[in-house]
Parts: structure tokens; sequence; C-alpha cells
């Protein structure tokens, strides 16, 4: 988690202030429910919470303390009784130390997810503007980087949107799936605290109590989690290797927003690089990069080890952080994307009519041409066009063979671009709910 691609509302709720402000609650939440159930005075828990709810924690306090103790939060109870007084022998009582990290991380992990869907919500609200405005705007479909057939450059859009629509469900279920909560002790069996005490914190925090839980929290929730982190974040990257070679000098159907003033190189300035693209192309990748750990941590010993703690403590905020800033750089770029319809009807031009190829070969063999002999036809006639000699409707039109089934209006017939994009309002109903 680094400045250059942080947003504050997201990098907060990693600090160190903010957790334990998370930290407190939790306690003073598990206080009320002791106090309640007559386990501990009422006036403690009173005290507990008017001593400690406006509170502003000294982390370097706590961090002092915890290089003599090597417990972070014995450390943080230390320093918190520092604060309370007396009133605090009766924090933490029943509770083991994971009773309040875990709890304290489905509390963030549920506050980003809440950031990262109202991100979300950006980028389907730009997708869906722009594929609007370029609904009907023709260009060429490619399969393995080579010209297909004619798509429009607002399919392309509606099928990012259709993408992160299924993302954002994705991260609803996974923020339902990490909102749990865990008061439970020791080893999870309630021994030394009441499962009420659970069921209260869990409603104060707005989680849900873990049905059954170790010392910890199962980490395939959390596994979950990160997983869709990462599926949305190959999303992003799909989207901007789109852009990015929509970009290139050869292509230039599209490209990214260039600023009065900006730079493209240190050396050439002519140059208009996609260095938002780009760099979303590397967060991406370090967002992904997460998962593999988040799955590993899933398998812990027994009742509990902290091999998944220092893992998750760098992954939780990084990819978190990172995921927000990539989603929001990605909705800006797709906002101020400049686009260029006539280059795209230029590319469609490119191939002299070859984009039309398998209408010819499908009314071939409606006339009575087998699909060899019809394929064999469009194809020798289709590559000398590819290399530049001559037209495709021409040199079909002075087939012998081809005009045996077809004739010049029929051959013509099957050049128009319209004919495939006959579809586009089904699709758009599909993905939009709209036409």
């Amino acid at each position: 988690m680094i400045p250059r691609y942080s947003r504050p509302e997201m990098a907060s709720i990693w600090e160190p202030q903010t957790r334990f402000k998370i930290w407190f609650e939790i306690e003073a939440h598990a206080a009320d429910a002791l106090a309640e159930l007559g386990i501990i005075p009422k006036e403690a828990a009173r005290t507990i919470w008017a001593k400690g709810k406006d509170a502003t924690f000294d982390v370097a306090r706590i961090d002092e303390i915890e290089r003599e103790t090597k417990h972070d939060v014995i450390a943080f109870l230390t320093h918190l009784a520092e604060i309370v007084g007396p009133e605090a022998r009766f924090v933490h009582q029943g509770m083991t130390s994971s009773d309040v990290l875990d709890t304290c991380l489905n509390v963030q992990l549920k506050r980003a997810a809440d950031l990262l869907i109202a991100d979300l919500d950006r980028v389907l609200a730009a997708l869906k503007t722009r594929a609007f405005e370029h609904k009907m705007t023709p260009t060429i479909g490619r399969s393995h980087g080579i010209h297909a057939e004619p798509v429009t450059f607002g399919l392309k859009l509606a099928h990012a949107h259709a993408e992160f629509a299924r993302a954002r469900a994705r991260l609803v279920a996974a923020r339902n799936e990490i909102s749990t909560c865990a008061i439970s002790g020791s080893v999870g069996t309630f021994a030394q605290i009441d499962p009420r005490v659970e069921e209260h914190v869990a409603k104060a925090m707005g989680l849900r109590p873990e049905p059954v839980s170790t010392q910890v929290i199962p980490r395939d929730r959390h596994a979950m989690y990160f997983a869709t982190l990462g599926v949305i974040a190959a999303s992003v990257e799909r989207l901007a290797v789109e852009v990015r070679h929509l970009q290139r000098t050869e292509v230039l159907e599209a490209e990214e927003f260039f600023s009065e003033g900006q730079k493209g190189s240190s050396s050439m300035p002519h140059k208009r690089n996609p260095v938002l693209s780009e760099n979303l192309s590397g967060l991406s990748r370090m967002v992904r990069a997460y998962v593999t750990p988040a799955l590993e941590n899933v398998v812990l010993w027994h009742e509990r080890d902290i091999s998944h703690s220092s893992a998750e403590r760098m992954m939780a905020p990084d990819a978190t952080v990172t995921l927000d800033f990539a989603l929001v750089r990605l909705a800006g770029l797709i906002e101020k994307l400049l686009v260029y319809p006539q280059n795209m009807q230029k590319n469609l031009d490119r191939l002299g009519g070859l984009v039309h190829s398998q209408r010819v070969l499908i009314a071939l063999t409606q006339k009575g041409a087998s699909r060899e002999d019809a394929y064999k036809f469009v194809q020798r006639n289709a590559m000398p066009v590819w290399r530049g000699e001559g037209d495709f409707q021409t040199l079909l039109k002075q087939d012998a063979d081809v005009k045996k089934y077809l004739t010049d209006a029929e051959i013509e017939e099957k050049f128009d671009l319209g004919y495939h994009l006959k579809h586009v309002d089904t699709i758009f109903q599909r993905v939009f709910g709209e036409s």
C-alpha cells in the first residue's frame, strides 16, 4: 500500500487508528453484553465506553508496549487500561485475541467491499453511457488479433458492462460471506464466554455470528473474498488491454484522453502512450497475486496457527486499496475515452470486403454447393485480396464456379454491413434491459 496508488477513503480503513477504534468497539460491545448478563458490573461497562469512545489511541505507545510484550492485542489492552483505569480489568473477559483480530478484519473487509461496490457502480455507469453512445458505431471484430467480422464499438462496451455487472454480484456475495463475527474464546467452544455476547457484538458491528469457529473464523471465507477481487482485477486488465490494442498507431480506433500539458515521452515529444491502461495491467497483476496466499491461508493447523496472519496484514490493505484505485482509474479512462469512428470504418474496409466471407460461404451452400467446395471457392478468392491483389467482391463475380450458384446481385447483397448489426438491439436488451 503506497500513496501513489491509494485513495484516502480506502486507505483510512487500514490505518492503525482505525484498527484500534474497531478493536475498542468490539471490546466495549462485549463488555455491554457481559454487563447485561450480570458477569461484570454495569458501571464498569459504562466507564469503558465513556473513557474510550472518544479516545485517540497512541499508536507509538502501543508499538512501544508491543516491543516488550511481542503481542499486539496485549499491547493494545495495556494501553487501553492506561486510558480507562481500574475498570479495564473487566475488558476482554473470556475472549481470545483472534476474537478481536478476526472480527475487526471482517469489519474492515466489509467496509472495503462497500467502497469497491461503489467503484464498480461508477465503472458500470461509464460503460453504459459510452455503450449507448456507440451502440451502432461499426468496427471490426477480431479473433486472434486478426480481422474477423463486423461488430459495433457499443457491443464491445456492452460486453464489458455485463462482465462488471457479474463482478458486482460476486462482490456483493463475497461481502456477505465475509460479514461474520467470532467471540467464542480460545478454541471456539464458548467455555469462558456466553454465546449471547457474540450475538450482541455481531449485531452491534453489523455482522452475523460465525456458526462454528475454532480459534479463528474459517479462512475459506477470506479466500473467496480475495478470489473475487482477483477476478475483478482480471476483468479490469481485460478491458485495459483492449484499450491498449485499440490505441496502437496502426489501429487508432480509440485512445486515452491526453490532457493539455501532458507529456508522453521524455525523449520523443510526439508520443501519446496508453499509460493509464498499462498501469491498470500492472495493478491488476498485484491484486491477482494475493489470491494464492489467500487460498493457502485456508489450511491452518488444528484449531489455529498464525501462518495466515503475516500474509493477511499485507494482502488485506494492499489488495483492497490497489483495486479501489484501479477501478476509479478505469472509470475515468472510459468516461474520457477518445473514440474514432472514421478510423474504425477505415479498418473495416482495409481487407477489401473479406470480412463478409462467411456470408458468401453460407450462400453457396444454400444454393447447392458442398461446404467443402464452397469453402474452397471463397478461400481461393480471399487469399489474393489478403495479399493486396484485388477486391474480394470483384474476384467473386469473376469466378466461374461461384457464378454457377450466385448472381452478381446476390453476391453484392452479401456485402451489406447492416446485416451484421441486425441483432444489436437484442443484445442491448439482454445486457441493459432496454433498447
